[in-house]
């Protein structure tokens, strides 16, 4: 037998310990309250969960190291920044790009995280680098409650109840019982931190009633577009593009500059522009909305191995710059419900390459401009040389690859080649109309594919929008030489659309290797109005009758019967 003493005891002679030791124990879930913080507690810890496993820090990989690009290199937390999305990051950015324009050049690392931020210079012969995970994010809104109905104002009171605490911030005596005191800015609340009592609890406890806010209706959010710089129109548009006077400057700026790259590893700089949008088509604001990335009057711009998201405006805009070179980017936009968020818009540069880049957005993909009208014709600005290659763009409002319809400065030279076009409104257009001025030449499409396209090409002379009354009417644009080998594509409804006018003929057009695959079972679907041109070999859909016809040899095989028949469906 073994030894009595290492036999265990039956349960029952622990029943008055266990009695006592469950007295002794403070009755955790007697208050509801108790049980909603212990629920909060829960829900805190998986945000925070979530939140490291987006950055990378917590999951996943680890991170790829930062190369030196440049012989000096500072990270943006060296001067102060805290990526939580929250913090107002702005001064650290113009610190550290003074830093570098004070010391020649260097290299800028924007780090894994959220940075939110004001709009910020560039300068000479500086890199920006964001990092694999790293976010540069466009200060957003300011958040104002204002409780404008009795049955707004009781749930935000549950709200507040329910969290068991008042939030800091501006206050409105909207509500009928006593004021409810809603969120400043999120930068606001970080950035004052200290000086209020803050507490990171606060914060997401403040994030929630940002969130009921939005669902009880947007007219309760303010956007504080004083954070975002006026500035003077640009020379060749005049008086502005949407509005009379002063225009948003963009989130990354840049003027007079040369040697400036912006790469990483596939780091983001999203711009949140929902909120411009939606004061956009209400009408709300007083100027022209700015874009993502613009960058004035510079040469030897290198931008790559990044992404462009939610722009307020125009994504990313090289304005009279030399030397410039976009590759492997990748930019965003809703398809719908964001306007003129081109991804792309060389405007009077010489001298670009665009390649390798994926591009879905809620106006064209990309879009060539050379100025507007009388200011553009005055400022005298082509654009010219340009190549566009191995490019993916979904566009369905506008266009993949469109020039104009500011094209009054000039446009020529320019080849796109090896396009895929899928799931948009069109494939290639090229818009303007009287008033312009200026000329498209020399324009070469090759290796086209279209893939579910409305309209594969479209050439249009009335687009008819103006600055200002002081246009000249007889000032119309020539648009000429322009030739299209190598197309392909299915689920096509109009391959085709083609509309000169009298005083705007199309001249000198060339197709050559077609073969697109239609949906439209209407006789009429290459259409052609005011065209002079010809088709070499043999191409499907027949061509329209305002084009000569040639065998590979270069033999005219059917001379056109008249450049100048109207043979375009405008309701399909």
């Amino acid at each position: 037998m073994g030894d009595s003493s290492r036999i265990l005891p039956r349960s029952s002679s622990f029943r008055p310990d266990s009695r006592r030791l469950l007295e002794s124990i403070p009755p955790l879930f007697s208050s509801h309250r108790t049980l909603l913080a212990l629920i909060w507690a829960v829900g805190f810890i998986l945000i925070i969960s979530w939140q490291r496993a987006a950055v990378g820090s917590f999951w996943g990989p680890p991170t790829r190291p930062i190369p030196m690009l440049r012989s000096l290199v500072f990270n943006l937390t060296d001067f102060g920044a805290v990526g939580d999305g929250v913090t107002v990051n702005t001064k650290a950015f113009e610190r550290a790009v003074s830093e570098i324009r004070r010391r020649g050049g260097g290299q800028l690392n924007v780090e894994p995280g959220r940075w939110l931020t004001a709009p910020f210079n560039l300068t000479s012969h500086m890199t920006l680098f964001l990092a694999q995970n790293a976010v540069i994010l466009g200060i957003d809104f300011v958040v104002k409650v204002y409780g404008p109905t009795d049955i707004n104002c009781v749930t935000l009171e549950i709200v507040l109840l329910l969290l068991d605490e008042r939030v800091a911030g501006e206050c409105d005596n909207g509500c009928r019982s006593e004021p409810i005191c809603a969120c400043t800015s999120l930068s606001n609340r970080r950035h004052n931190a200290s000086s209020s009592g803050y507490s990171f609890l606060k914060w997401i406890k403040c994030s929630f009633l940002v969130q009921a806010s939005r669902f009880l209706g947007s007219d309760n959010m303010r956007q504080d577009e004083s954070y975002w710089p006026l500035m003077p129109p640009l020379p060749s548009y005049g008086y502005g593009r949407e509005r009379a006077g002063p225009r948003y400057g963009s989130l990354i700026h840049g003027q007079n500059l040369r040697d400036v790259v912006i790469t990483g590893h596939n780091g983001t700089i999203n711009g949140q522009g929902q909120t411009w949008w939606t004061k956009y088509q209400k009408n709300h604001l007083n100027h022209t909305r700015g874009p993502l990335v613009q960058l004035l009057w510079s040469r030897d711009i290198h931008i790559s191995d990044v992404t462009l998201r939610d722009s307020p405006f125009w994504t990313l805009h090289p304005y009279d710059c030399q030397n410039v070179t976009i590759r492997n980017v990748t930019i965003l936009a809703p398809l719908s419900g964001a306007p003129n968020t081109d991804g792309i818009d060389p405007d009077s540069c010489d001298n670009m390459l665009i390649e390798d880049n994926y591009i879905s957005v809620g106006d064209d993909g990309i879009a060539i401009k050379s100025g507007w009208d009388q200011y553009g014709i005055a400022y005298a600005r082509p654009s010219t040389n340009i190549l566009i290659r191995n490019v993916i763009v979904r566009s369905m409002i506008s266009a993949g690859v469109s020039i104009g319809s500011e094209m009054s400065g000039g446009v020529s030279n320019v080849t796109v080649e090896n396009l895929l076009v899928w799931n948009s409104k069109r494939g290639i257009r090229i818009k303007t109309s009287p008033g312009r001025g200026g000329y498209v030449r020399q324009i070469t499409y090759r290796n086209l594919t279209l893939e579910n396209v409305r309209v594969g090409i479209v050439l249009k002379t009335d687009y008819n929008e103006h600055p200002d009354e002081g246009y000249d009417p007889n000032a119309l644009p020539i648009i000429e030489d322009i030739n299209f080998d190598g197309i392909r594509g299915r689920g096509i409804r109009i391959p085709v659309r083609i509309y000169g006018s009298q005083e705007i003929p199309v001249r000198n057009v060339t197709f050559r290797n077609m073969l697109v695959g239609i949906t439209y079972k209407k006789k009429r679907i290459f259409q052609c109005s005011f065209v002079q041109g010809r088709v070499i070999g043999k191409i499907f859909p027949a061509p329209c009758d305002n084009l000569d016809v040639y065998d590979e040899e270069g033999r005219l095989v059917r001379q056109s019967t008249s450049q100048n028949s109207t043979d375009v469906d405008y309701d399909s």
